[in-house]
């Protein structure tokens, strides 16, 4: 960071105050530490295969890292709100003109003595780059499409001077450095704003290629640093996103993944515009997120002038809005400033205008306090300024929904897999006592015992894919017919119209009924895909229990078998993708204008719609589809591979005899000495319960 960073006392503070809200994540941390004491019994307990697979486990907890985007309307502090929750207040440059161009993700550790930032940054290949200039992006092939030929003319001429001027910074690297990425082993405010900040238009030192701010903003396409933050108990990734309302379009579906990666999304609005019709964009992104997903803050109540009042009615009103927009229902509104937080972690209010430090006063006489905020010293002035900073709630919201959501499930996952893993360890006692007894019915040696095993995953892993390709084919066979009818329904919305009022009165037709039958498409994918996964478990393990009773004879109840949960559907944040239906402006009035005859209107607008409305459908039929099959076919490959290795763990102790299974207890006991792993696999079930 700079060179001269924030003080010992600063830092007292800051540690201090970025300690509040994160109480779920502090018991999250201590629950993951719980199921790594339990693997590690487990390990030590085992051979050398079960060990390989703890430590593979292991290191899923240690890596785990929830991510949470920020999404917002141009100017709302969103940066500033970003700069406030890693508590560095001038990390992320925030007063530029314009604003962040990237999506900027920052991966926060809990400190370490011995960790370094580092930072990296991607930038876009020569595809994404040509589409750009070629076309203008997505709004150049909106015009291009409708027809509008002012508006293309426009933005092609706004994309060439963009061209030109990332030449003339660049220079003969423009070319070679597209589809590269460039790794830092430390980062400043300054090397952050030369691939972030697209900088202003009269930055004369950037327009001579030296390397001035923005000088590389053009072509990034992400960005990541690597830091530390006091008081985090665990990792998490904050993504900084650009505006909802990019002049190109070019990075909207970047943000799009980012939002449907993430799960958890904070939508930052500002006190001032709050949420209004103006801001469709914003909530098309957010309506397909679960309302318990969704944290909306309303930053810059600084500036309001009666906090006291205004802030209930800014409420009303982003529920009005939500509510007559088909927004996420019951989402989580809180209230903050993102300048009170900075100036509490500086630990220096003087600097906050005269107007945002009344609005400070009044805030502080009325605000009604969380637990979040428990253990500050509310009279002490930097304490009392975070406390109505909004920070702690947030904090709090960010924690609640990690530790309920992907910690608990990532939690159930490793837990499973682990009990899984130790069942070759607590059977073992069995296979001692039945060694002893000759009378012991085995009706599989180990050559048919293998080929059982082999057999199971085959036909399992078969059956998976088989039932997701009919999962699939549906899925998309539902989604064309939705298209197909929504085509069906605008165009003679059409007609009626021209019949009814003629060529002279524009038309317009509102896209949500698409994006509503769309998601409901999604929800019976989702649903299908939770069952079928579910299904091919319980098969298995089945099969796997007829398996260990005729090789072992081992019953079912001496060996149960811990279930994964299904892997998490991502929501369809793809809906919310911008078509020309969703942009009523100049460029309508003309496509309008252009057309003659009936006939010619419902052709073109069809075919206007279709190209429009294909990669919509397309995303979700051949990206987020295929996702959610990969991802299911992995966890269930996984779950077979324990099994396998269950049963060669079993299998080579049984082909050992007596004197094998007799030092392999006796390992165990002597490890039961050192660690109780009857504590360890109430731990894992206690866990691997979670639903």
């Amino acid at each position: 960071m700079n060179a001269a960073g924030p003080s010992e006392a600063e830092s007292f503070l800051r540690t201090r105050l970025l300690a509040t809200g994160f109480d779920q994540l502090r018991e999250f941390k201590d629950a993951t530490g719980e199921v790594q004491g339990a693997l590690s019994s487990i390990g030590e307990a085992g051979d050398e295969n079960t060990r390989r697979r703890i430590a593979r486990l292991t290191r899923q907890l240690e890596t785990f890292e929830p991510s949470v985007t920020m999404i917002g309307q141009i100017k709302s502090g969103k940066t500033s709100l970003v700069n406030a929750f890693v508590g560095q207040p001038d990390l992320l440059p925030a007063d530029v003109n314009p604003w962040t161009s990237v999506v900027t993700s920052l991966h926060l550790y809990p400190e370490a003595a011995d960790f370094r930032n580092s930072a990296s940054f991607r930038f876009f290949d020569e595809d994404e780059w040509d589409r750009l200039v070629s076309g203008g992006g997505r709004i150049g092939e909106l015009a291009s499409r409708a027809g509008a030929d002012e508006e293309l003319e426009k933005i092609k001429k706004q994309v060439a001077e963009m061209r030109e001027k990332s030449r003339a910074r660049l220079g003969r690297k423009f070319e070679v450095m597209l589809g590269q990425q460039r790794d830092y082993g430390y980062f400043d405010k300054d090397l952050i704003e030369r691939y972030v900040c697209l900088g202003d238009e009269t930055d004369d030192n950037a327009a001579a290629g030296q390397d001035g701010q923005g000088r590389f903003a053009d072509i990034t396409k992400s960005a990541d640093l690597h830091l530390t933050r006091p008081s985090l108990p665990v990792r998490i990734c904050i993504r900084d996103t650009p505006g909802v309302n990019d002049t190109f379009m070019m990075r909207e579906q970047i943000t799009i993944r980012a939002i449907r990666d993430s799960r958890i999304c904070v939508v930052v609005l500002s006190a001032h515009q709050a949420l209004s019709s103006a801001d469709l964009a914003l909530i098309r992104l957010i309506t397909h997120v679960r309302s318990r997903d969704v944290i909306i803050f309303v930053n810059r109540i600084d500036e309001l002038s009666d906090p006291a009042s205004e802030v209930p009615m800014i409420a009303r009103s982003i529920s009005d809005t939500l509510e007559r927009h088909n927004g996420p229902a019951d989402a989580e509104v809180i209230f903050g400033s993102a300048l009170w937080a900075s100036a509490a972690l500086k630990g220096d209010k003087s600097g906050l205008p005269a107007g945002s430090a009344r609005a400070l006063k009044t805030r502080s006489e009325t605000a009604q306090f969380s637990e979040a905020v428990n253990d500050l010293d509310l009279q002490d002035p930097a304490s009392m300024a975070w406390a109505v900073s909004g920070i702690p709630e947030l904090q709090s919201a960010v924690a609640s929904r990690i530790a309920a959501g992907l910690g608990a499930a990532m939690l159930q996952r490793t837990s499973a897999s682990g009990l899984n893993l130790a069942t070759s360890i607590t059977a073992a006692d069995q296979l001692a006592v039945k060694s002893q007894n000759p009378e012991q019915e085995v009706h599989l040696d180990s050559t048919a015992g293998r080929q059982q095993v082999a057999a199971i995953i085959k036909n399992r892993k078969a059956a998976l894919s088989a039932e997701f390709d009919a999962i699939t084919t549906a899925f998309s066979e539902r989604m064309n017919r939705v298209q197909e009818s929504f085509l069906e329904r605008a165009t003679a919305s059409l007609v009626l119209h021209l019949e009814k009022l003629g060529e002279k009165v524009p038309w317009t037709y509102d896209p949500a009924g698409l994006r509503v039958l769309l998601n409901s498409s999604h929800k019976v994918l989702a649903r299908k895909s939770t069952v079928a996964f579910d299904t091919a478990i319980r098969s298995a393990a089945h099969d796997f229990a007829a398996v260990y009773l005729k090789s072992f004879g081992l019953q079912p109840d001496e060996f149960p078998l811990a279930l994964p949960n299904a892997p998490r559907v991502p929501p369809p944040v793809s809906l919310g993708r911008t078509i020309a239906l969703d942009l009523q402006g100049q460029w309508w009035k003309r496509w309008w204008m252009q057309r003659r005859g009936y006939d010619a209107y419902a052709a073109a607008f069809t075919n206007l719609i279709r190209e429009e409305t294909d990669p919509v459908v397309q995303e979700l039929r051949d990206d987020m589809a295929q996702d959610i099959r990969h991802q299911a076919c992995a966890d269930f490959e996984a779950f077979l591979s324990e099994q396998e290795s269950v049963f060669d763990t079993l299998d080579r102790l049984r082909e050992g005899g007596e004197a094998e299974i007799a030092a392999f207890v006796e390992k165990q006991e002597a490890t039961a000495g050192k660690r109780d792993l009857s504590a360890a696999l109430q731990l894992l079930r206690k866990y691997s319960a979670y639903e």
